[in-house]
């Protein structure tokens, strides 16, 4: 079923209105029109099950049929800090992990970054980088749509994650070997099984990826000294747009119940 999303839907409305962009596509690319059914979610993993009553160039209304809860997204918010790769690969790398469940993607401008960008140039590439996150998340039916955050320096990625992550890993190619890195994901897995017991509220995961240089020395320190765990992801060197995925993956099936 298709799957749009609406800020501030509410269990007391009886009717959703939708405006915008998604009018259009509604009409003339779907195809829909009254009494076909659609999905709204709210954005924070509710999902209206609703009925199209009405249809014009500005607006859709729809009725709400059934409320239900999303269950799609992961029991921890994750937070991937990227390492700005060359060309279009960071659209490739907000696209596949919004698909693995990723909580916002925070791209980071490291000391071997190779891209330079001026504001504006920022801007532009995050208005993008925000519709590809809102694409895949309605592909997959995600409950929220992942946040594409400011850029930040290395410096402020940093601050940001010791502020506000309760856990934070970087995959670093001089980490010990895999069998330290599978004690991390069980620690990570018994903590979040404790926190769905106790009723706590979500952790926080941080992940670090180096653009295709990899870290500088000073970064990885900065990062130890924070307290982010280095993890191995195996004997085979990945390319910057591989990393995150895979540890995505690895979180996502290790933690989705």
């Amino acid at each position: 079923m298709h799957r749009f999303y609406v800020d501030g839907c509410s269990e007391a409305d009886k009717c959703i209105r939708i405006t915008g962009e998604d009018v259009n596509h509604i009409l003339n690319v779907l195809r829909l029109g009254v009494n076909d059914e659609i999905m709204v979610s709210d954005g924070s993993s509710r999902d209206f099950l609703c009925r199209i009553t009405e249809c014009d160039s500005q607006y859709i209304l729809s009725n709400i049929i059934d409320i239900y809860d999303n269950n799609s997204e992961l029991p921890v918010d994750i937070y991937l800090f990227q390492g700005v790769p060359k060309g279009d690969k960071l659209e490739t790398i907000i696209q596949k992990c919004v698909e693995l469940g990723v909580h916002s993607i925070i791209p980071v401008m490291m000391e071997r970054t190779i891209v330079k960008l001026d504001d504006k140039k920022q801007s532009k590439k995050l208005s993008r980088y925000q519709l590809i996150s809102e694409s895949a998340a309605k592909q997959s039916r995600r409950g929220i749509i992942p946040e594409v955050c400011e850029y930040m320096s290395m410096k402020e990625a940093i601050l940001y994650a010791k502020e506000h992550m309760d856990i934070i890993l970087f995959p670093y190619e001089f980490a010990e070997g895999m069998d330290e890195s599978r004690k991390i994901i069980e620690n990570i897995v018994s903590e979040v099984d404790k926190q769905r017991d106790d009723q706590e509220d979500k952790k926080t995961i941080g992940i670090f990826i180096g653009p295709e240089g990899g870290f500088a020395d000073m970064e990885a320190k900065e990062l130890q000294e924070i307290g982010a765990k280095t993890m191995s992801l195996g004997h085979r060197i990945l390319r910057t747009e591989t990393a995150g995925m895979t540890v995505m993956s690895i979180l996502s099936f290790m933690l989705d119940k």
